[in-house]
């Protein structure tokens, strides 16, 4: 099994760092545009080896796409990361002609691969792979809501002090502080609704903040958060090497599912061997809905300046 990580940035490293200490393949390979950031990330993770204990092979890039040959998983990071006051959507000029050329490169030497979009804005991104690619819409996969729903859960642990594993909390709809939609209605704690312990006023800052997670780390670090957003990479990255179909929420075309065509949203879908299996009906309710249409709304306009 051999997977690829473009971007040895922050998020990419991070990602890649995952990957390598489950040992969810045998070669990782690392790609970056700038000269020796690869190499050098590669090299110190590969001497953390014998200390982590695990043997996948980790070798870095400068570009050159042929060391990423017979890639089963690629993992997309690269592009310019958001700096305090930004939003997502201001990094569509630039990150969009890299994201294209990332995916026309990776597919020469790798046709088969699954794609998982990390890129910001991620929704636009992945739809982006999807259209200028012509990729089967099964092997493109936007990782946004993993992400937020991790999030959402974080937010909730911290109110309910609980631990995060026990709950069952996911975020639909675009990967941006507007336009995602934490679904508190659904949330359980070990399958008892959220709702039943939370005030009013509690779900309503759990919500708020969640959408705003990544501006609130932005603000606070200077740049874009990269733990949680690497390790959401590396959990799909396991979920397809290993076949696991875990259910994630992640950006996927939509052909008419929760209404919406010719678009990549943020849905609750099966990830396994084949990329997105199945996407899950959750039956949202009518306010649920009509915030999932206007996020919809919102992630078309900003594919229109593609």
């Amino acid at each position: 099994m051999k997977v690829t990580v473009v971007g040895a940035g922050a998020v990419g490293a991070t990602c890649a760092d995952n990957i390598a200490r489950k040992e969810l393949c045998t070669e990782l390979v690392l790609l970056d545009i700038k000269e020796g950031l690869a190499e050098g990330k590669a090299q110190d993770m590969m001497q953390t080896a014998t200390l982590l204990g695990f043997d996948t092979r980790i070798t870095g890039s400068t570009n050159d796409y042929s060391k990423t040959a017979g890639s089963d998983v690629v993992v997309i990071t690269s592009g310019i990361p958001r700096k305090p006051g930004m939003t997502r959507e201001e990094l569509i000029g630039t990150n969009a002609g890299i994201v294209k050329t990332v995916c026309e490169n990776i597919l020469k030497f790798s046709p088969e691969a699954i794609i998982i979009v990390i890129s910001n804005p991620m929704d636009t991104m992945t739809y982006l792979a999807l259209k200028s690619t012509g990729v089967p819409k099964h092997r493109i996969i936007g990782m946004g809501g993993t992400l937020d729903s991790s999030r959402f859960k974080y937010q909730l642990s911290q109110h309910l002090g609980c631990s995060p594993a026990d709950l069952n909390a996911v975020v639909v709809g675009g990967h941006g502080d507007t336009t995602m939609i934490p679904l508190i209605r659904l949330a359980t704690w070990n399958s008892s609704p959220v709702t039943n312990f939370l005030t009013a006023e509690q779900q309503e800052k759990i919500v708020k903040d969640t959408m705003v997670g990544g501006a609130t780390l932005t603000a606070l670090i200077g740049t874009s958060a990269w733990y949680a957003p690497g390790a959401a990479g590396a959990a799909l990255v396991e979920s397809i090497v290993r076949d696991e179909k875990k259910l994630f929420t992640c950006c996927v075309a939509l052909d008419g599912e929760y209404g919406q065509k010719d678009i990549c949203l943020g849905v609750p879908v099966t990830i396994g061997r084949n990329g997105w299996e199945k996407i899950l009906d959750f039956k949202l309710n009518e306010t649920e809905q009509a915030a999932f249409n206007k996020s919809a709304e919102a992630v078309r306009s900003m594919n229109g300046v593609l």
